[in-house]
């Protein structure tokens, strides 16, 4: 009996090297990262278990994300993820980025095919879905984005979180 591996666990040479570049790229060069000076709404990702540790920080006009900036410690996949995640978010509006974000995890944890996910570049972290164990460290910055826009929705219909 034969036996082939599915397509969304075995990365070839060439997609495990994209992975890695793209990864130590964002790593050592975050895009966005730092406080924003004006931010109108944040949230706080923590992840006791491996000791990340990012804050996300927003510029909301309207439902719009006009700027998005984070900073703390983490991983190397963390970084990474945060760093793509404010390229990809800035511009859209709310509901655009909730919508990537469940894209996002569920390709991250096998429950979507990373082509049919629409991620554009964050497609290149569809490797991680090979390390369970770090599943957690690229979904920690996208938590803390949800929470901040949940803060957002909150704070316009004046409930306080």
């Amino acid at each position: 009996m034969t036996t082939t591996a599915l397509p969304t666990t075995t990365l070839t040479a060439a997609e495990n090297e994209l992975y890695q570049d793209v990864v130590l790229e964002h790593k050592r060069a975050p895009r966005h990262y730092g406080h924003l000076s004006a931010a109108t709404h944040q949230a706080r990702g923590h992840n006791p278990q491996c000791g990340d540790d990012l804050q996300v920080e927003l510029v909301m006009a309207g439902d719009q994300v006009k700027d998005i900036g984070f900073h703390g410690q983490g991983c190397a996949i963390c970084i990474a993820s945060a760093s793509m995640m404010t390229e990809a978010v800035i511009g859209h509006d709310a509901a655009e980025v909730q919508a990537l974000q469940q894209r996002f995890r569920a390709v991250l944890t096998g429950q979507l095919e990373p082509e049919a996910a629409q991620l554009g570049k964050l497609v290149s972290l569809a490797g991680v879905r090979r390390y369970p164990g770090r599943i957690k460290c690229a979904l920690l910055g996208w938590h803390a984005l949800m929470h901040a826009l949940a803060a957002e929705a909150d704070a316009e219909s004046g409930v306080t979180p």
